[in-house]
């Protein structure tokens, strides 16, 4: 899910990410290192943080997905949340500024469980859905991108039908602090991040647009690491395959691995993550 975000958030041609990188795989061949590729370990990182939970049915702990559901994704990237939803054989809405990003999203659902599949290209300012359609809304890492952060959560909230739960993450601003001193500018110009928003704000915003927080959360340490890891050897470009990055990857998988790697890398998560993230409820 990250990596669809990761390509949306640096589409301009100065910061681009691989085309090629996957949403989710198996663990890395180090044995072999020109087969070797850091992008592999993302998936599994997303697993232990809590993502993508097959057996309980929850997309996010705590947000579980059924058959019944009627699920509006927006900001949808490359589709990482709405296969997971997919696969639950609920009726999905997808929706996304970039049309590319939608058009990948609609070709990796074509052949899906989901009962139902439709795609929109929108800026959501607004959305053009009716009132109170849904009972999952999810939009992840989008908020710190829009003009208007409070149009759009209230955008989100008027089409959830009353009880249905929101599944909101932006990043966190212990990872946005580190970015501020090594990224490359373009990372804090519009359409990329245009705002850090801290943790009391989120809640503010996502309060005031109507809607109750039920659970927060954050995630992501692999990634606040692999993408400081990432600009550290910058020149004219990303350099997208830097030893530091393949040493990163194997480490963490390496850990992953521990007999109490989750609960090391659950502690970490809590110390420095990349995503801070609410469950809300629609009253």
């Amino acid at each position: 899910m990250l990596i669809d975000i990761f390509n949306r958030l640096f589409r301009s041609n100065k910061v681009l990410l691989p085309e090629s990188v996957p949403v989710a795989a198996a663990a890395p061949d180090v044995s072999n290192p020109e087969s070797f590729n850091p992008y592999t370990v993302h998936g599994k990182s997303m697993q232990a943080s809590g993502w993508f939970n097959h057996e309980t049915g929850e997309l996010f702990r705590g947000f579980p997905v059924s058959e019944a559901d009627v699920i509006l994704d927006v900001g949808c990237g490359g589709g990482g949340n709405a296969n997971f939803c997919a696969s639950r054989g609920a009726h999905i809405v997808f929706a996304d500024i970039d049309s590319k990003m939608v058009a990948e999203t609609e070709r990796i659902l074509k052949n899906s469980a989901a009962r139902k599949i439709e795609a929109i290209v929108t800026d959501a300012n607004p959305l053009p859905l009716p009132d109170g359609m849904f009972t999952r809304i999810v939009s992840t890492e989008v908020i710190e991108h829009v003009d208007d952060p409070s149009s759009f959560l209230k955008e989100l909230a008027r089409v959830g039908k009353s009880g249905a739960l929101y599944l909101l993450a932006v990043p966190d601003p212990a990872a946005e602090e580190i970015y501020k001193q090594v990224a490359h500018p373009s990372y804090f110009e519009h359409p990329n991040h245009i705002r850090v928003i801290e943790h009391t704000e989120f809640e503010r915003l996502v309060a005031d647009a109507g809607l109750e927080v039920i659970a927060r959360d954050s995630y992501g340490i692999y990634f606040t690491i692999w993408w400081a890891l990432y600009w550290a050897d910058w020149q004219d470009g990303p350099t997208p395959r830097h030893p530091a990055l393949d040493a990163w990857a194997t480490t963490w998988d390496a850990l992953l691995k521990c007999k109490d790697g989750l609960r090391i890398t659950s502690a970490l998560d809590k110390a420095l993550p990349k995503s801070q993230l609410l469950i809300a409820r629609k009253p």
